[in-house]
């Protein structure tokens, strides 16, 4: 992989981390017309940990209250005011909601592992599942409500993750599906946009330790993978806030179109 390609992949994947396009599933095509024959994981969690970054920088705020509140753990403990802590400290009960969340997509990607790998080899497929992708914005587009991230459930947090671990699919988009799951669940626009942020850490950070082997191995040079984290990090977080913009004016219906548009062409391309 040269650094020319490293830089468009990581760009790719910044803008459709966030964009509710599926990234998995531009990169996925992106290295089917390349010519990149081979797995490329190392890169590819480079790439996603550049985009980690980007959400840690854009939800800094909630992030520093959860650390400050894990800290605080232990006296609790000792003190035995841990159960009354998590009702009342917001930074307890997000990093709860997170968590809780977050046992979905785990669980599938634990149990599926392999299954799943082998879809990142289809082309074909990534092409039908943008469709899939379009049609759930399609039918989100006007939904949403108007609870904050204090005000959400468990409930509410297990069917946004629900989203998030039929996004391990290339081609499903991981932001689209969340972000479309926190609005039919009563979340505001806002709210279920930083919540989608907030519940890909955890994602990304475990699929980079999983493949945390690969890194140092595969052809991919040292340049190539520093050009693609960046590249990745920069581009995610003007994603973000571009994102956000659009979907507080209600604009979810163009990413729709242009997922069918992408799909179509691709399909087309591969097939003749």
């Amino acid at each position: 992989m040269t650094v020319f390609m490293a830089f468009w992949l990581g760009l790719v994947q910044g803008l459709t981390e966030f964009f509710p396009v599926s990234s998995s599933g531009h990169l996925v095509l992106l290295q089917h017309f390349f010519g990149i024959r081979e797995p490329q994981l190392a890169f590819d969690v480079m790439v996603h940990l550049g985009t980690a970054a980007a959400v840690v920088v854009f939800t800094w705020q909630e992030i520093r209250s959860i650390l400050s509140a894990l800290a605080e753990i232990p006296r609790l403990l000792l003190r035995g005011e841990l159960a009354e802590a998590f009702r009342e400290n917001q930074g307890l009960r997000l990093a709860a909601l997170i968590i809780f969340g977050s046992i979905p997509a785990g669980a599938v990607g634990l149990l599926f592992e392999e299954q799943l790998s082998a879809l990142f080899a289809k082309p074909v497929l990534v092409s039908l599942l943008l469709f899939v992708t379009g049609f759930i914005l399609l039918a989100s587009d006007k939904a949403a409500g108007r609870k904050k991230l204090d005000q959400m459930s468990f409930a509410n947090s297990f069917f946004v993750g629900l989203a998030q671990a039929a996004a391990i699919l290339p081609g499903i988009s991981r932001s689209g599906s969340t972000i479309a799951a926190g609005l039919k669940a009563g979340l505001s626009r806002e709210t279920a946009a930083k919540f989608s942020f907030l519940l890909s850490l955890p994602a990304i950070l475990g699929a980079g330790l999983l493949q945390l082997g690969d890194i140092s191995g595969g052809a991919v040079s040292s340049g190539a993978m520093i050009v693609g984290f960046l590249t990745a990090a920069l581009s995610g977080y003007f994603a973000i806030r571009f994102l956000v913009r659009l979907l507080q004016a209600g604009r979810l219906r163009s990413f729709a179109y242009y997922c069918f548009a992408v799909g179509a062409v691709s399909l087309l391309a591969i097939i003749l």
